[in-house]
């Protein structure tokens, strides 16, 4: 890993849990539509379905089992080996990345409101008479994503800001 490997790990973070906040918020604003434009097979509208944004590590050399493994077996190697770049055992690692964005499967939830012009006038589709389909979004979900996305993208500003401080007194003792 070079000197800017550890930014370049903490960046990628940055970007998919700003992807994820904005995906959460999509949800939160998506919470009362029921009608996207898509229909099912009865000729009704589909209501909006939550999305979920799915992580997968960035191509790594090595994963962390082998580096383990490796460890295990009496085949680490010194400080000085991993900063001359003689082994891959400094590879482990290189950041996260958007793998998809998927729609949740959770059911719809049903609503009992007679008056809305959604509302199934006969039993259709397995949904009684006067029922609304209402988007699989729940709130109390979305919050709890919406600060654990918060917390891991501090998290990763914490890890930016050690490594330019890492950096900065680098080049200090470089200049004395």
């Amino acid at each position: 890993m070079g000197i800017f490997g550890s930014m370049d790990i903490s960046a990628s973070g940055l970007t998919a849990q700003r992807l994820r906040l904005d995906v959460i918020s999509n949800n939160i604003a998506n919470i009362n539509t029921t009608r996207t434009g898509q229909l099912t097979e009865g000729g009704n509208q589909i209501p909006y379905q939550r999305q979920v944004v799915v992580f997968k590590a960035r191509g790594t050399e090595s994963s962390f089992a082998e580096t383990l493994n490796q460890a295990l077996q009496g085949r680490s190697v010194s400080t000085t080996a991993l900063l001359q770049g003689q082994t891959t055992l400094g590879t482990t690692g290189n950041g996260v990345e958007v793998q998809a964005i998927a729609e949740d499967t959770l059911p719809f939830r049903l609503e009992y409101n007679p008056d809305s012009p959604d509302a199934a006038q006969t039993t259709e589709d397995g949904i009684p008479a006067g029922y609304v389909r209402m988007p699989n979004v729940n709130i109390v979900t979305e919050m709890v994503d919406m600060i654990s996305a918060s917390r891991a993208y501090e998290a990763n500003v914490t890890a930016l800001n050690a490594s330019k401080a890492m950096m900065t007194k680098a080049l200090e003792i470089g200049k004395g």
